[in-house]
């Protein structure tokens, strides 16, 4: 008997797109690797409350509700997975695999249950739909109404925007206010970020190459702020997907690159990076807030004041409040004695770094491509002069 299984072909819907990866099911974990971002999401079995079967637009769909409140789901199996998947759960996560039954009554109407960090929607005691309250930007209640916008996902062909919620007053208890208990179970779990608290600490005036201008940086919690003379951004953490700490080809400069997934937006420009820029040699002392709290939060990584080479002092934060490795060059050298080549992406000049799972170059624009997504590359002769080549990359996406 297998203790362990794999579905290659599974998708999981990210704010109305389908993000195609790999789900593996094992006898103390469950990993979903996504083949677009190549980040891995894995909980343990003992962290799992509940396993449900439904029946979907694309295939069956495996949902998994979490002790946390969290849910994943994943999409894309056939009817058959249903009978090897139930054995193997109740086998090793001491769960059962339910089936739920879904409503095709198209009703508007129904009841509406807050289960972890999703609002389903029952029609006669059967799921007619459910929302993830995390894609939830904003919710505005009314007098006998509750308004949920949702956030937007560039990849998605459609995406959906409003959803109104029509709450009569109960006739039984007319003291009971049930817009303001739905508009408090939606804001338990809303992805929407308000700055409450103080801030972790402040980076002033920092450089910014991408997007270009001078920002000053505050750090929460659960997100950062990212504020300068025409724009403001608020960035959750978990859109966080990468760090890197890069030096400059000519010594004296330091790269630090964040990677963002969604992007923020400026009008109809998206920034999948944020890229920073420091001087090698400038020193600062931070002073971080939060005070007891700081070093039992953060496990002793931050200190209430810090001392040292700038860019160092900001990729520490960073590291210690995103969770997030920090990817730095590996063992490759150029001709120039730095990890950074030299080079033109179309018409734009920049810094390519072989790193040792993929190339990122720098600034503009910033590309990053991990060596799992090559399909082919080539090195051909320039149309230039003798001492210089092409470097083509071909990735299994179909891009160069």
């Amino acid at each position: 008997m297998s203790d362990y299984q794999e579905y290659p072909d599974i998708v999981q819907e990210v704010r109305g797109a389908l993000n195609p990866g790999r789900l593996k099911l094992q006898g103390n974990s469950i990993v979903f690797r996504n083949q677009k971002t190549g980040r891995s999401d894995q909980f343990h079995g003992t962290d799992i409350e509940k396993v449900q079967w439904l029946k979907r637009a694309r295939g069956y769909c495996l949902k998994i509700l979490l002790h946390s409140g969290h849910i994943h789901r994943f999409d894309g199996f056939k009817e058959s997975d249903q009978e090897k998947l139930s054995s193997f759960v109740s086998r090793n996560y001491d769960v059962k695999l339910e089936p739920v039954d879904l409503s095709v009554k198209g009703w508007n109407w129904g009841q509406a249950k807050f289960e972890g960090n999703g609002l389903n929607f029952l029609i006669d005691n059967n799921l007619a739909f459910e929302i993830p309250l995390n894609n939830v930007c904003q919710a505005t209640p009314a007098k006998s109404e509750i308004t949920l916008e949702f956030h937007q996902n560039d990849d998605a062909a459609v995406s959906l925007m409003e959803l109104r919620f029509h709450i009569p007053p109960d006739q039984n208890n007319q003291e009971s206010d049930n817009v303001s208990e739905f508009y408090d179970q939606v804001m338990k779990n809303a992805d929407i970020i308000q700055a409450t608290g103080d801030a972790v600490c402040v980076f002033p005036e920092v450089q910014c190459l991408t997007p270009r201008g001078r920002y000053d940086i505050k750090m929460y919690t659960t997100y950062l702020q990212f504020h300068g003379k025409t724009f403001d951004y608020k960035i959750p953490y978990t859109s966080v997907l990468r760090l890197f700490l890069l030096p400059h080809k000519d010594g004296r400069q330091i790269f630090f690159v964040v990677s963002l997934d969604p992007p923020i937006k400026q009008g109809q420009t998206r920034y999948h990076f944020l890229i920073l820029l420091f001087s090698k040699d400038d020193e600062m002392t931070l002073e971080c807030g939060l005070g007891d709290e700081l070093e039992e939060r953060y496990e002793g990584k931050l200190q209430k004041e810090m001392t040292g080479l700038e860019y160092e002092i900001v990729s520490k934060v960073f590291k210690a409040v995103t969770t997030r490795k920090i990817t730095v060059p590996g063992s490759f050298i150029g001709h120039s004695g730095s990890p950074a080549i030299g080079c033109s992406y179309k018409a734009a000049t920049g810094l390519l770094y072989p790193l040792e799972r993929g190339f990122i170059f720098v600034h503009k624009p910033p590309v990053h491509i991990r060596f799992d997504e090559v399909a082919a590359v080539n090195f051909g002769r320039s149309s230039g002069s003798n001492r210089s080549f092409d470097f083509d990359v071909e990735t299994k996406a179909g891009t160069r």
